[in-house]
């Protein structure tokens, strides 16, 4: 038998292995044995019936948990089996905290001891109360397009929909006690890195990895989020080649409509929300990779993430507001069905990479679209991306050439966005000549200039 993630070797017993004793405890269980080197091999142990009495008491006392300590032998050779059962409270060490990862055994710190103590405790990140919110605090329009988008999706009762918010908001399970839960807040406030720093996305267009040219946030609800983010890569960031069949003018993007979107969900529904830094989607000439803070349920890997596993959501709060609204499936089939769409799309397979808790997704471009960019236009890809007005950005124009003194707080009601979206979207009219202020932010008005 080797070594694995519950399986353990030591040649003789030193008292720090209770360590492992409580990595195990805190895992899924594991057997510890003293007598056999890192090959397998017993080697025995002279003072074996002695500690057959005195590890066990070790354990109780130190770590307040017990276990089995068999005596098995091997020719004339003795050694000990540890069996660790878990548990289900957590189970420290002095003071400290470890679990087994593959074939070491690691202390939790910060974030990762945060959701250790929370999975001990039964609990989710996104689960956790939130003081001083309350339903009230809730942007209306993010909660009236949940119950539009629950109502095409037909996963909720239409009873249920028509209820008041806070009974709706209840109804989903997002609320612990008299709080909102943090996925709620996530889910329909308007600016939810109030509450949780780096809630939001960033995107842009590079020529190298270091070297970039332009960028945009998105901030506001993961609804929100989600549309505006699939809406400016496809609008700003890709291009479009473009061919004729006959006399009809047909359109390819370098990533399937649908692949794109699943990928954007995946980043913000399973993201790791409890790490400050914000999704990152980096766009270049020949390829889109988006970055995303990930925790895989404990014992997983990379294999398995790819392969056909059962739904097991980071943020389960999160991905049932998604489902009942129709936005994922329930499955676990975030990863293939973006494998999927890229097969029905023609397009290249993702890479996808993981490296600690980063998860990239990178999407190659096909040499045939790079191809078409270059036959329909004549140019690099990049060269004259963004000058398409995302749809946001043209509704905004069209609000203010019929009202030119409309506030961005009207503007945001107007679009059902963010007013930080409706800042950054203004900033970028005024920086490429579209727009401008005339007078004072009160009192003045806004001047179209394209």
């Amino acid at each position: 038998m080797a070594e694995s993630q519950q399986t353990e070797y030591k040649q003789t017993w030193r008292d720090e292995y209770l360590k492992w004793i409580s990595g195990f405890a805190n895992a899924e269980g594991g057997v510890l044995v003293i007598g056999r080197d890192d090959a397998g091999k017993v080697v025995g142990l002279k003072d074996a019936k002695k500690l057959l009495e005195d590890i066990p008491n070790k354990v109780r006392d130190l770590l307040g948990i017990l276990v089995a300590v068999n005596l098995r032998t091997e020719g004339k050779l003795e050694y000990l089996e540890i069996e660790v059962e878990p548990y289900p409270n957590p189970i420290s060490h002095k003071g400290k905290y470890y679990l087994p990862s593959g074939s070491t055994l690691q202390e939790l710190k910060g974030a990762a001891l945060d959701r250790f103590i929370l999975r001990a405790q039964g609990k989710t990140w996104d689960g956790v109360p939130v003081p001083h919110v309350g339903v009230a605090d809730l942007s209306s329009a993010a909660i009236a397009s949940f119950r539009k988008l629950a109502t095409a999706s037909g996963r909720l009762e239409r009873k249920l929909l028509d209820e008041p918010a806070p009974i709706l908001i209840e109804k989903l399970k997002l609320t612990e006690g008299d709080y909102l839960k943090r996925a709620a807040v996530l889910l329909f406030h308007e600016d939810p890195e109030r509450f949780v720093t780096g809630a939001f996305v960033k995107v842009g267009f590079f020529r190298s990895e270091s070297d970039l040219v332009y960028h945009d946030e998105i901030h506001g609800d993961l609804f929100t989020q989600t549309a505006q983010t699939v809406d400016l890569i496809r609008t700003k960031y890709l291009k479009a080649a473009i061919h004729y069949e006959g006399l009809q003018r047909i359109e390819t993007y370098p990533i399937p409509y649908d692949a794109l979107r699943e990928a954007v969900l995946n980043a913000l529904i399973h993201r790791d929300y409890a790490i400050t830094a914000p999704i990152q989607i980096k766009v270049f000439a020949d390829r889109l990779k988006i970055w995303n803070p990930a925790v895989l349920p404990y014992g997983w890997d990379l294999a398995k993430l790819l392969g056909d596993h059962a739904s097991h959501p980071f943020n389960p709060d999160i991905a049932n507001a998604f489902f009942r609204a129709g936005e994922i499936e329930s499955w676990g089939r975030g990863i293939q069905r973006i494998f999927e769409a890229c097969r029905q799309g023609y397009a290249p397979a993702p890479v996808i990479r993981l490296s600690g808790h980063d998860l990239w997704t990178e999407f190659p471009f096909s040499p045939k679209y790079l191809k078409l960019i270059d036959a329909s236009s004549g140019e690099k890809v990049g060269e004259k991306v963004g000058e398409k007005l995302s749809e946001n950005r043209q509704k905004i124009l069209e609000s203010i050439q019929l009202d030119p003194k409309v506030s961005q707080k009207k503007l945001a009601e107007i679009l059902g966005i963010a007013t930080k979206n409706i800042e950054t979207n203004i900033s970028y009219l005024k920086q490429h000549g579209y727009l401008r202020r005339v007078g004072p932010a009160k009192g003045g008005h806004w001047e179209l200039l394209k």
